[in-house]
């Protein structure tokens, strides 16, 4: 069995494939710089741009599994490629809200909405992963951190139960690797609900040394965040953070029910990740 790994430099494509690899499985990744993917050996990497159908043939020979970041610009060709390949299964790693968000208010719900459509009205089966707010993210806060010890950062009680990306990894591998998951959409978190402020908390107990949180505003937030994403996408990740402030975050219980495990904490994750933050 290959399996194909799409966004293969994300940490949740990474983690895939290391436990791909670890279970015995055969990996093909893909990549739109390839020559810049650092994987394991006996990894296959190919280029390839789902969005551009000229890439897409021969991309799935032999696949009988996909893992899938929910990209919409180009998912019609590919499932098209995909059902003409003899129709492997997808993992779509989707996200929370994508049934009760306003795709005309909020393009996180509109992207993953249009990528999750086109696998319902496909002839292929499918599982699709979603997850809240990604511990990742927080990654943001590396360079600030190795620099100066400060997180600069607004709304400090703002909530998020945020999940480990190799959690979202176990799951996604669940789903390939065993049979009962094709048609199920799972709800995905952390263990526990827990503050931007608590966050810090965690990466200096995790690094060993003090790091300091100061409040900025929300226009100096917006301005930091419009350095690399539009105006409408910066409001509505304001607009997340403003609804999470003093309301703790749903946390489900989906990953201990899959795998007889509880998730791994933001605590957890800083222990994981706290090179770099040092």
């Amino acid at each position: 069995m290959t399996v194909l790994v799409t966004g293969g430099r994300g940490h949740v494509a990474r983690a895939v494939v290391d436990r791909l690899l670890a279970d015995g499985r055969k990996v093909r990744v893909a990549s739109r710089r390839p020559e810049e993917a650092v994987l394991p050996a006996g990894v296959e990497v190919v280029k390839a741009d789902l969005s551009d159908p000229d890439t897409l043939p021969g991309l799935l020979d032999g696949v009988s599994k996909v893992f899938l970041y929910a990209e919409p610009k180009g998912i019609d060709g590919f499932v098209a490629a995909a059902e003409e390949s003899g129709s492997p299964h997808i993992v779509v790693l989707s996200a929370s809200g994508v049934e009760a968000g306003d795709p005309a208010t909020d393009p996180i719900v509109r992207m993953h909405r249009a990528a999750e459509n086109a696998l319902r009205e496909s002839r292929l089966s499918w599982t699709f992963l979603r997850p809240g707010a990604f511990s990742t993210n927080t990654l943001q806060w590396a360079y600030e951190i190795r620099g100066t010890g400060v997180v600069k950062a607004p709304f400090p009680d703002a909530h998020a139960s945020a999940i480990h990306e190799s959690d979202i990894a176990d799951i996604a591998v669940l789903a390939m690797t065993e049979p009962g998951h094709e048609g199920k959409a799972y709800p995905l978190s952390g263990p526990e609900s827990v503050t931007q402020r608590e966050q810090v908390e965690c990466i200096s107990e995790a690094i060993g040394r003090k790091v300091v949180l100061e409040e900025i505003t929300a226009e100096e937030y917006r301005d930091a965040l419009g350095r690399w994403g539009d105006a409408e996408l910066v409001d509505t990740l304001v607009r997340h953070l403003v609804e999470a402030v003093g309301r703790p975050a749903p946390v489900f219980t989906t990953y201990q029910d899959l795998t007889g495990e509880p998730g791994r904490t933001y605590a957890d994750w800083t222990v994981d990740h706290a090179d770099d933050f040092r």
